[in-house]
């Protein structure tokens, strides 16, 4: 088996875990919806996952750069607005998640659920509580995204796997 066959299988699997864990609706605006948010394999599904990697990766930039002080203080607002906008862009993405699956609760609970959930939390939270403000920065958990999207999910095994080894060589 080939290192392309070996991908092509684990998007497979991938894929038919999603619709067995979350449910892949028969038919309708449902369906229609599924296939393009967790099926990249249309060409729809393909621009959604290019359109959610961009807003992943301005995101993470806007958060880096309201990290630093004196972008923050010159450009506060404009990255405050873009925070607001990333925010709602990704809250209706995750409602989206929901409503087209036939099991939303098994979407809540999976890892991508809660990455998802606590990437898009804090920013509601700080405006109810100033003090959660301090929770701002796990929005980086964003990036965490971008795993599932390139469906690097099959390879962390083996990712954890190469780290043991580079500790363990580093150890002697």
């Amino acid at each position: 088996m080939t290192q392309s066959d070996t991908r092509k299988a684990a998007d497979q699997g991938e894929r038919e875990s999603d619709v067995y864990l979350l449910g892949k609706p028969a038919a309708g605006w449902r369906r229609r919806v599924f296939n393009v948010v967790f099926e990249s394999d249309t060409r729809a599904g393909k621009l959604f996952d290019i359109i959610l990697i961009v807003a992943i990766l301005l995101s993470v930039a806007a958060v880096l750069a309201d990290s630093v002080a004196s972008i923050a203080l010159q450009h506060g607002a404009l990255l405050t607005t873009l925070e607001w906008v990333f925010t709602i862009l990704f809250t209706v993405e995750y409602i989206t998640r929901l409503s087209c699956v036939e099991r939303p609760m098994r979407y809540v609970r999976s890892f991508y659920g809660v990455v998802d959930l606590i990437a898009i939390l804090p920013t509601y939270l700080a405006v109810f509580f100033p003090e959660a403000a301090l929770l701002i920065d796990v929005r980086i958990l964003r990036l965490l995204r971008i795993l599932r999207i390139f469906k690097l999910t099959a390879y962390l095994t083996e990712y954890r796997l190469l780290a043991d080894a580079m500790a363990a060589s580093r150890r002697k």
